[in-house]
């Protein structure tokens, strides 16, 4: 992955070089030759970041946020036209996607235009120019479909909170209102060395418990009541795949164990398992509101029997389509490395590897893309619970409670 982002980053270079020279030739400034400017010319000249090498132009907006760069788009013709570049935001996608916290179904962005050949850079000039010149949408709009998906950009689609809110939440409080409940499952609930359900009973600070529901239902029980925000009441049903001697032997023997949630019935024409959920899961499964997947995002491990068991939870939910499933994709632990600087990290840490499975990733394996439920993964640590908040914070969303950025 770093040296085919090298790779592409210096073809970035010579497509902007490229098309600066062939339609803004006015740009180009040659060395010894450029005559000195009176203070009026100066003023009448454009920007000096016009004038700068292309490299040092390229590596000025690798530095950018995408909503700075879109600013910088907006500033001249010149600008508007080198920021579209398709190379330069592929090489973005690229570099930024392993590094993303979260993904959704909305947000996903087309992984096949990045397996896509490398279009030549007199291909991409022309398309860019044609398709501006005529209001045609480029044959690879690699800036929409980063745009789309990067957190900082999604952020701004949430609904802020009206002043008269204040006034409707406190009203609301003192009407009963119906408490969400959610099944949890997944191998991270049980491969990893920090237990994420144990973190989450004992972190008043972030999610404080607020009770045990009379609701029961054989062979699972009543599940944890919490308290998100202070106000919105939500159940978590834990659904293990065994016994907890069985788990924690298999956890310290590396050894897999025979799941009693489902129950494989074969595989299809493709080879792929198939398995029905238990009687008890598929009780748990008409009630809840919706489910939470935990993923084990530590590396080496393969999601084929998860593709297929994740399949099984939602098609046993009577294809109720509105009922949203959370991933939180789980590592037991930060890793112990400090927290590099913005260059470092735009430099070497970018082009390295991460100690986990990156969500878009995550939610490729796991077959995501191919659900018709609406869908979230959020990069989660178990010892920490870094990430929680926002993707219990989307799952209430979706479950029609009314949350406000601030």
């Amino acid at each position: 992955m770093a040296e085919k982002i090298q790779q592409l980053e210096s073809v970035v270079i010579r497509s902007l070089r490229r098309f600066r020279e062939r339609y803004f030739p006015e740009k180009v400034v040659k060395e010894n030759l450029a005559p000195v400017a009176t203070p009026a010319q100066e003023e009448a000249q454009s920007g000096f970041l016009d004038i700068l090498p292309v490299d040092v132009q390229f590596l000025i907006m690798t530095f950018l946020s995408p909503a700075d760069i879109c600013r910088l788009g907006a500033t001249s013709r010149y600008w508007r036209a080198m920021v579209r570049d398709p190379l330069l935001w592929r090489y973005f996608l690229l570099r930024d996607m392993p590094y993303w916290p979260s993904i959704d179904h909305v947000s996903m962005p087309n992984l096949e235009l990045l397996d896509a050949p490398l279009i030549s850079e007199d291909e991409s000039l022309d398309d860019r120019e044609e398709g501006e010149e005529k209001g045609m949408e480029l044959k690879f709009d690699y800036m929409s479909e980063y745009l789309k998906g990067c957190p900082s950009c999604r952020k701004q689609w949430l609904p802020s909170r009206p002043a008269y809110e204040v006034v409707t939440s406190f009203l609301q409080s003192l009407v009963p209102s119906s408490e969400p409940r959610y099944a949890m499952f997944g191998p991270g609930m049980e491969q990893l060395d920090v237990s994420l359900v144990t973190r989450l009973m004992y972190a008043p600070d972030i999610l404080p418990v607020s009770g045990t529901p009379h609701r029961q239902i054989n062979g699972i029980g009543s599940g944890i009541s919490y308290m998100f925000n202070n106000q919105h009441k939500f159940n978590i049903l834990t659904l293990y795949s065994t016994n907890r001697a069985e788990r924690e032997r298999a956890r310290v023997e590396q050894q897999s164990i025979s799941n009693k949630l489902f129950t494989l019935e074969g595989t299809d024409e493709s080879g792929d398992p198939l398995y029905s959920p238990a009687p008890q899961v598929q009780q748990v499964c008409q009630v809840v509101d919706g489910f939470i997947y935990v993923a084990n995002a530590e590396p080496g491990r393969d999601g084929m029997s998860e593709v297929a068991q994740i399949r099984a939870v939602m098609n046993c939910a009577g294809g109720a389509t509105s009922r949203p499933l959370l991933v939180l994709s789980c590592i037991s632990r930060e890793p112990s490395e400090a927290i590099p600087t913005a260059a470092q990290q735009n430099d070497t840490d970018r082009l390295g590897t991460r100690c986990r499975t990156p969500c878009v990733e995550m939610a490729k394996r796991l077959g995501l893309p191919q659900l018709s439920n609406r869908w979230m993964v959020q990069d989660t640590v178990a010892e920490s619970l870094s990430g929680l908040l926002d993707g219990i914070s989307w799952l209430l969303r979706c479950s029609g409670v009314k949350l406000y950025v601030s």
